[in-house]
């Protein structure tokens, strides 16, 4: 009896073609990628013009915007990077299976990637942003912070490009994630501390086990859907390879087109922030006085808020009543270096809380605070906040009930004055990533439609896939922890493959495991040496 993975592979192409892939895009699709194109360009520029001016910001100098628009440029590139790397593998099932032509599929995840960065919720951006160096965030406008986001956006660029032009689906997210590992460990090297004290390895963990388990739990609940699927659903053609480029029936089909745009849009909402944290911090550098303040608090909130932070400044003071040190933020500033709790801590953090709510009571409002204190008053916002997550994990240092309550609703009142996202870059965002999706996709798809099994996806594998990566990927935008889109899409077909007696080919199999386990490592080795190189530069 001749089993699937007994099939020669010509047999398989000419029972089951391959797909149009090489078709050029026609001179309306053209027009319509360049006018988008533009139209994000206009809106970007007319937006930062608008917040400039409304800011009251004397422009004495073009190199602020310089470093801006370069930033701006790398940043908006990662995100292009990652659409034509990333979002290939949402379409490589419905283009696969003739659920729809290549064209159609790669410009309708364009467009659900675009959606789904605009309604995305922001909390895998600051997620990520947690992961970099505190004392660095807090100086983001210096040499070393645009060293920072320079070395951290080119070296995952740069990476995503060589797996791209090799046609191996390496994981963006574990590139970035690497980049800014480096990053943190090459500066605490050059500050000469150990490296390992350059990086929050709580939250460091937290993504880590995000993006290890998610490509098991997408292999593993794909084989597991299928087996179910087939024990219930007993229609031959369902598991077997497309004759011609037959499409699989409506309903079947039907499923494969919405799981692709599940998997487009969660790929959007939780990719696309990524590189939103990323631009808010370019922004805040560049540009403080327009964007290191949330300015669209209403002036009641911040009313609530200078009284939140006088009672949290009074609960401390009752936990630990000593005398706040001279300069509290020297002390608060060491603890977020090497956080080992000491009796001025707490102290500290009363002080700090004091000042706030006295700055923000003085001024009426945030959209008040003046151009020159802008910077001064977030990077004292900001450091509250990240002492109050890390005395979180520090059983040194403990809270009554009331306190604790308190301190947390500081705490949820800073990050909303610090923590958001304009419009406009989600808007720039949106088109980067949905552009990119457009382009250059055919390497990726050709690997996950075609040198992963040995035999051609089937409608139900290809159908499998998809629910699964939609549905983990949507859950863990959700808890705010970014995954690979790539892991868990091709792991998925991987653990069709195994269920269905397939086979799996073991030369794609291995090239995908060594992109695995060394894309950690090289991002974290070539930003760690770009941060280097561009502090020296700048």
């Amino acid at each position: 009896m001749t089993t699937p993975s007994m099939v020669s592979q010509d047999a398989l192409t000419a029972l089951a073609p391959r797909p149009q892939l090489s078709q050029r895009p026609g001179r309306a699709t053209l027009t319509l990628f360049i006018g988008l194109l533009l139209a994000g360009l206009a809106y970007t520029f007319y937006s930062l013009k608008q917040d400039v001016s409304a800011s009251g910001t004397v422009v004495t100098t073009v190199t602020p915007f310089l470093l801006l628009g370069l930033a701006l440029l790398i940043a908006l590139g990662f995100e292009f990077v990652n659409g034509f790397h990333d979002t290939a593998n949402a379409v490589a099932t419905v283009i696969y299976t003739h659920s729809l032509p290549a064209s159609v599929a790669v410009v309708w995840s364009g467009l659900c990637n675009f959606l789904g960065v605009l309604l995305s919720s922001g909390a895998v951006a600051f997620g990520i942003i947690a992961l970099l160096p505190v004392e660095l965030i807090l100086q983001v406008g210096s040499s070393a912070g645009f060293a920072m986001v320079f070395a951290l956006l080119l070296a995952a660029i740069i990476w995503n490009l060589g797996t791209w032009w090799l046609g191996l689906p390496a994981s963006s997210s574990h590139t970035l994630i690497g980049s800014i590992i480096g990053v943190g460990v090459a500066n605490a090297l050059m500050h000469g501390r150990d490296g390992t004290s350059g990086v929050d390895w709580g939250q460091a963990s937290k993504v880590g086990y995000a993006l290890l388990f998610s490509p098991l739990i997408g292999f593993a609940c794909a084989a597991l859907l299928l087996v179910a699927v087939k024990a219930l659903v007993k229609r031959r053609e369902l598991y077997e390879a497309p004759k011609g480029q037959t499409p699989p029936p409506w309903w079947i089909r039907g499923l494969l087109i919405i799981t692709c745009t599940g998997v487009s849009f969660a790929h959007g909402s939780n990719d696309g922030q990524k590189g939103m944290g990323l631009i808010m911090l370019i922004l805040v550098g560049t540009l403080p006085m327009a964007y290191a303040l949330n300015k669209t608090m209403p002036a009641e909130q911040a009313l609530q808020f200078s009284a939140v932070a006088e009672v949290t400044r009074q609960a401390l003071v009752r936990s630990a009543p000593q005398a706040p040190p001279a300069d509290p933020r020297q002390v608060l500033t060491a603890f977020i270096t090497e956080p080992q709790a000491s009796p001025e801590l707490v102290p500290a953090l009363a002080a700090l809380s004091g000042m706030i709510g006295e700055e923000v009571k003085g001024y009426g409002s945030l959209n008040r605070v003046p151009a020159e204190a802008m910077a001064n008053v977030r990077n004292d916002m900001y450091l509250a906040s990240e002492v109050i997550r890390l005395l979180e994990k520090n059983p040194l240092v403990t809270f009554d009930a009331d306190t604790a309550s308190h301190v947390q609703l500081f705490k949820r009142q800073l990050d909303d004055a610090t923590r958001y996202i304009p419009l406009w870059v989600k808007v720039a965002v949106a088109i980067a990533l949905g552009l990119g999706t457009m382009v250059g996709w055919r390497r990726i798809v050709v690997t996950v439609g075609e040198k992963i099994g040995k035999t051609h996806l089937s409608y139900a594998q290809g159908a499998s896939a998809e629910v699964v990566a939609m549905c983990t990927i949507g859950a863990a935008d959700m808890f705010g922890l970014p995954v690979s889109t790539t892991h868990v899409l091709s792991s998925g077909v991987a653990g069709t493959m195994v269920a269905n007696g397939s086979g799996l080919q073991r030369r794609t199999l291995v090239n995908l495991l060594m992109a695995w386990v060394l894309t950690l490592p090289a991002a974290m080795l070539l930003s760690g040496c770009l941060y280097w190189v561009l502090n020296q530069v700048l």
